[in-house]
């Protein structure tokens, strides 16, 4: 939200929630198979030139996202009429995709993690009736966890693969600032910006065979910084029960351009492209007093992918995204507010296309192609209670 927001608070408050969402995925025309050497496969040297002996053996299971329940917290306090300090925990970026053991697109990733936490104190000042200010300073928290399968032989038996995984964690400093102007009572125009946080993962590297043993274990270095967020708002009181808002917010995601993992001697272990672009995202929504204790509400959200059909991954095998939503706001008492929300999310159709020669120590490769398809289900809840 906007830091600048509390100073408009008369109490201090203490709201706490959480999304679960659940992903729906269908995986479509599969297509995934396995080269090797010429001179190889002959029985000879290494000739540089690669022939397709076969599909790669393996399922196309999909839903693989695990659900997923993302808490927050946030407590502010006014200290006159002006001023109001505040503070909050939440987590403002987090991906997760793991697929079944024997996924046909298991050399490309089978596993991926990225999860960040944040704690941020907040001030936030009114200089008037019309413009109020605020900023925050945040600690950032992030971790994570790649994991990908490597072939041992031309059959690439998934039994016989060698478990190959990175895990690294590092903490960082960012900002967000905030302005609120309200022209009239009736109508107010926000503005946030959020800084990126540059990031320095430290781990380790290690790969196991399927009896346990270690076949290579390194240090792992990962550099990653994630974006910075402009982010724009309307909010417009139509009549004393209609309220409509409206939303813009840009991500500037050209900062993630490669997944690119280094050991300690400066080697790389793995490198992926991923050439993000900038992205926008839109939304808008109104919300209905029906009763002095229950507001209803609606929206709309369109969310585009910085994702390109070229570098799109297993990973993150996402698009353009649609989020209709539907909510309700109980007010009991003066003290004490309760919402709930719910939201599907509507994924345009993609396909990723890879390619990896690095498998099989240079003298073999593999490829998989597939269509997906993803959908999600969110349920949200939330409580706040005013002192």
């Amino acid at each position: 939200g906007n830091p600048a927001g509390m100073s408009f608070l008369d109490r201090a408050q203490v709201t706490a929630g959480g999304t679960y969402l659940s992903v729906d995925t269908e995986l479509s025309n599969v297509q995934a198979s396995r080269s090797l050497d010429a001179g190889v496969a002959q029985g000879g040297a290494p000739e540089g030139t690669q022939v397709p002996i076969g599909s790669i053996p393996g399922t196309n299971e999909g839903d693989m996202v695990p659900g997923t329940l993302v808490p927050y917290a946030f407590y502010a306090h006014p200290v006159n009429e002006k001023l109001a300090f505040g503070f909050g925990v939440y987590a403002p970026f987090g991906s997760k995709t793991d697929y079944e053991k024997d996924f046909q697109g298991r050399y490309f990733g089978d596993y991926t993690e990225v999860r960040v936490v944040s704690a941020q104190p907040t001030v936030s000042y009114r200089f008037n009736d019309q413009w109020s200010v605020g900023a925050g300073i945040s600690y950032n928290q992030v971790e994570g966890e790649l994991r990908r399968q490597l072939p041992t032989g031309p059959a690439f038996n998934s039994a016989a693969d060698v478990d190959s995984r990175v895990t690294g964690d590092d903490d960082g400093f960012g900002y967000n600032l905030g302005v609120i102007y309200q022209p009239v009572p009736e109508t107010t125009f926000g503005l946030t910006y959020r800084s990126k946080v540059d990031y320095d993962l430290t781990g380790d590297f290690i790969a196991k065979d399927p009896a346990g043993n270690v076949v290579r274990s390194d240090d792992a270095n990962l550099d990653l910084s994630t974006p910075e967020t402009v982010n724009f708002s309307l909010t417009q009181q139509m009549s004393e029960r209609l309220k409509l808002m409206f939303g813009a917010s840009w991500t500037r995601w050209s900062r993630f351009q490669e997944i690119r993992v280094l050991g300690s001697q400066g080697n790389t272990i793995t490198q992926e492209e991923q050439n993000y672009s900038n992205a926008w995202a839109f939304a808008t929504g109104g919300e209905y007093q029906l009763t002095p204790t229950l507001a209803l509400r609606a929206g709309l959200a369109l969310d585009f992918t910085p994702t390109n059909d070229r570098d799109r991954s297993v990973r993150i095998p996402s698009d353009d995204r649609r989020i209709f939503s539907l909510g309700a706001g109980w007010t009991p008492t003066d003290n004490l507010t309760v919402d709930l929300a719910y939201s599907y999310l509507s994924e345009r159709g993609t396909s990723i296309e890879q390619q990896r020669n690095d498998s099989l120590q240079g003298v073999g490769g593999a490829t998989y192609s597939a269509d997906y398809k993803n959908e999600a289900h969110g349920i949200g809840a939330q409580l706040t209670y005013r002192f």
